[in-house]
């Protein structure tokens, strides 16, 4: 995350009493998200992923099957931990690092955006965003999932988030879901709405 965005040592705070703060791993929330996030991917495999703000890695073990190649990271030292203790043979590169910092040089065919938007301030989203669509590949994934409810500490809400999602140039809309409680949206890299998966099988 942005460190102009949370008070310094926010998520530090957050895993020094608790592994798992949020219940990643125990929420039906949390475990319905999950299944919906994964079932929104347009596509079966992607050749490299990107999770910012993979925490405790539990989402990132399920990407991981869809991967070759995941990077994922978490500006918080102790998640990271727990992160790689869960993934120990799989794909998945961890580094320490947050939304806010500069990107590295390198191009995905998927980025997931979970939970971790409503974290930075409006300009420093827009600059998120702009960022992802500079290193996803053309026709690439970008998916973002977010709650949708006022949270007192969080600059932004899920709907905050996701409409600054729309407003970005050179992503496509392909999928929305919404409910009272979550928001997921799937954008392609791409200027023009991507093919559907019926269409990409040869159903329709």
């Amino acid at each position: 995350m942005s460190e102009t965005s949370m008070p310094p040592g926010y998520f530090d705070r957050m895993y020094a009493h608790d592994d798992d703060p949020w219940r990643f791993t125990t929420r039906w929330y949390e475990q319905r998200k999950r299944a919906l996030t994964m079932a929104m991917l347009p596509k079966a495999h992607y050749r490299r992923g990107f999770e910012p703000g993979c925490s405790i890695g539990v989402l990132t073990e399920e990407l991981a099957g869809r991967c070759d190649h995941l990077v994922c990271t978490d500006i918080a030292e102790r998640a990271l931990d727990a992160a790689r203790s869960r993934l120990v043979n799989a794909p998945v590169e961890f580094r320490l690092w947050g939304l806010g910092q500069p990107w590295e040089a390198e191009d995905f065919d998927l980025i997931v955006l979970s939970e971790v938007c409503y974290y930075l301030d409006i300009a420093s989203l827009r600059d998120v965003f702009e960022q992802a669509v500079t290193h996803l590949e053309p026709g690439g994934t970008l998916l973002c999932a977010h709650w949708r409810h006022v949270v007192a500490d969080y600059p932004l809400t899920g709907d905050d988030v996701h409409a600054i999602a729309h407003q970005t140039a050179g992503l496509s809309a392909s999928a929305h879901y919404e409910d009272e409680d979550l928001l997921i949206d799937v954008f392609a890299a791409s200027t023009r709405i991507p093919p559907s998966v019926a269409e990409v099988e040869g159903l329709v």
